[in-house]
């Protein structure tokens, strides 16, 4: 989670105005962990996760941290975690011991796992089945990889999340992944603040952009936008299966 260049509140209220109607804010850090789960206690709209992305270079987050910060009812979900080797080169085992602690602390406290890979195919796939994270399940975030990959991900009980690139024009071998993918294991995102979707490319991305991803994924499945949204808000919260209770501790609050 980055700082926006608006009040968070502008931002949820303009998602919402946009017909977004739930939010999920994710970590990037321990320590913007505790500010993911402020935020959800803020705004009922909004659910929280808490983890370390594979690239933060803060304190290393053990099980015990993670469950600890999971035990919260507004964390619906462990990650952002997974792999990079983008970004990343060398001696890369701590960085692979970082998600097998995720995926352990997924499966400890029963909350699904958000999985970031880039340049790691094969490594992500065989840490998620090492560690048995199907037992988690989860979400393939901001997806870029082959349908081959798409399609072990999903026989491991995860989701497939498509961003913006989805409608780069570059990225026709991304739709060709995503118009394979059924549509009850489809799942939407912005990956706010990066990867603007078109006609935003080159802005700072925000939650209510989220509709051209929609869009672009209706018109691949050859189904109305409406029904894209219907479909994956359904899908939404039968991962996060405690988004809806976080919801409502957090109105009550």
């Amino acid at each position: 989670m980055l700082d926006p260049v608006e009040p968070t509140d502008v931002i949820i209220q303009r998602a919402q105005d946009a017909g977004v109607r739930h939010l999920l804010t994710v970590a990037i850090s321990l320590a913007d962990s505790l500010r993911t789960l402020e935020l959800a206690e803020r705004f009922p709209a909004v659910s929280a996760s808490v983890g370390a992305h594979p690239s933060d270079d803060g304190p290393e987050p053990t099980v015990a941290d993670l469950v600890r910060l999971a035990q919260s009812p507004l964390a619906v979900a462990i990650g952002e975690t997974g792999l990079d080797y983008h970004y990343n080169k060398g001696d890369l085992d701590w960085q692979r011991e970082r998600f097998r602690q995720h995926i352990r602390a997924a499966r400890e406290i029963g909350k699904p796992l958000i999985v970031h890979t880039r340049d790691a195919r094969d490594d992500t796939l065989a840490i998620l089945k090492e560690e048995n994270a199907s037992e988690a399940g989860g979400v393939m975030h901001c997806f870029t990889e082959n349908y081959d990959m798409a399609a072990q991900c999903m026989d491991m009980g995860f989701y497939i999340s498509f961003s913006g690139i989805v409608t780069f024009r570059n990225a026709e071998s991304l739709r060709e992944v995503a118009k394979k993918i059924p549509l009850e294991r489809l799942l939407i995102e912005t990956d706010s603040p990066f990867l603007a979707p078109v006609p935003h490319r080159g802005k700072q991305n925000q939650p209510a952009y989220v509709r051209f991803v929609a869009e672009q994924l209706a018109e691949l499945h050859d189904i109305s936008v409406a029904e894209l949204g219907r479909i994956t808000t359904e899908n939404f919260f039968k991962l996060f299966t405690q988004a809806r209770n976080a919801n409502s501790i957090a109105a009550s609050s």
